[in-house]
């Protein structure tokens, strides 16, 4: 694609033998403020030109000012624009800018990464060992010094206070791991809950 001041009008075409056939920017898809953008471009450049005065500081800007909207365009129709200087008649290639980056998603899905079954079922093991023991000695100390019905309302508070940060962490990569093992061990611990109260 080639940009070019006509007249004072911004114009694009094809570039090499795909079209020969001048297009006004409006009728492209880049958008409104783009197209007006380009138009206003080159009536200062046919202002410029008219002036004759010769390449000075008007003319860098009036330079720039197209290889920046080149850009632009470039980046709209994702494909290199060949831009014409209006004022020296160089002509320059600009590339259409990198995608930008996609960003980071904290939340993994399905065949996002490989699943590292091993270490992870060791971990959730260990997690769930930790905290069968953590429930089981809040219960039998509950148990020895209070009422049966005070370590069940124990055990439950736990579990309703530990289930929200579950929830929210099963799909981090590395953390769900910590947090299939505490479920699991809360849902074990309550067997010995249930043990030690009846």
């Amino acid at each position: 694609m080639e940009l070019r001041v006509r007249g004072d009008r911004a114009v694009l075409k094809g570039h090499g033998d795909v079209y020969t056939r001048e297009i006004d920017p409006h009728s492209l898809a880049l958008g409104a403020e783009l197209a007006d953008a380009l138009h206003e471009w080159a009536q200062v450049a046919a202002a410029l030109r008219r002036s004759a005065t010769g390449p000075d500081e008007a003319a860098t800007v009036v330079s720039r000012r197209g290889r920046q909207l080149a850009s632009r365009v470039a980046g709209v129709m994702r494909t290199p624009v060949h831009y014409v200087d209006p004022v020296t008649g160089e002509q320059t290639v600009v590339p259409p800018p990198p995608p930008p980056m996609a960003p980071r998603r904290w939340f993994a899905g399905a065949g996002d990464e490989p699943t590292p079954w091993g270490t992870g079922l060791v971990v959730s093991a260990f997690v769930a060992a930790v905290v069968i023991v953590a429930m089981m000695a809040l219960a039998t100390a509950l148990a020895a010094e209070t009422a049966g019905w005070l370590v069940l309302l124990a055990a439950v508070v736990v579990t309703a206070g530990i289930a929200p940060s579950l929830w929210l962490t099963r799909r981090l990569p590395i953390i769900r791991w910590v947090a299939l093992g505490a479920a699991g061990g809360v849902v074990l611990s309550w067997f010995g809950v249930l043990a030690v109260v009846f």
